[in-house]
């Protein structure tokens, strides 16, 4: 790993989405976008995508948690496809209102509702 890579992922702002992340409670989901908001760079979706990618094996462990604004599972593929994290998901009780799209009026956690001091 590159040391651009490691100072990214030790970054105060990664060790909120890390925090964040952590927080994720089961049978729910938060987006990238929120996630992004909630740990204080609002246009940083991206970037939350990225520090997933290079997470920690405990923030790895529920990334399946964390899909697009739409509920759709685009890091599906960190699993080798989307149907490995549509699975873990619905280990947990989420439901989907289609094949790749996570009901998200059932199942969004605001991660404002648990760092509201941090945002």
């Amino acid at each position: 790993m590159g040391t651009a890579k490691r100072s990214q992922q030790s970054s105060p702002f990664a060790e909120r989405v890390y925090a964040i992340v952590r927080r994720i409670p089961p049978g729910r989901v938060t987006t990238y976008g929120r996630i992004a908001r909630a740990a204080g760079l609002t246009r940083s979706a991206r970037m939350v995508g990225w520090l997933l990618h290079e997470a920690p094996a405990d923030v790895a462990a529920v990334a399946h948690r964390v899909v697009n604004r739409n509920g759709e599972l685009t890091g599906g593929w960190a699993w080798g496809h989307p149907s490995v994290m549509r699975a873990l998901l619905e280990e947990e009780g989420v439901t989907f209102v289609d094949e790749y799209r996570v009901d998200l009026e059932r199942h969004l956690w605001e991660p404002e509702d648990e760092f509201s001091e941090r945002s």
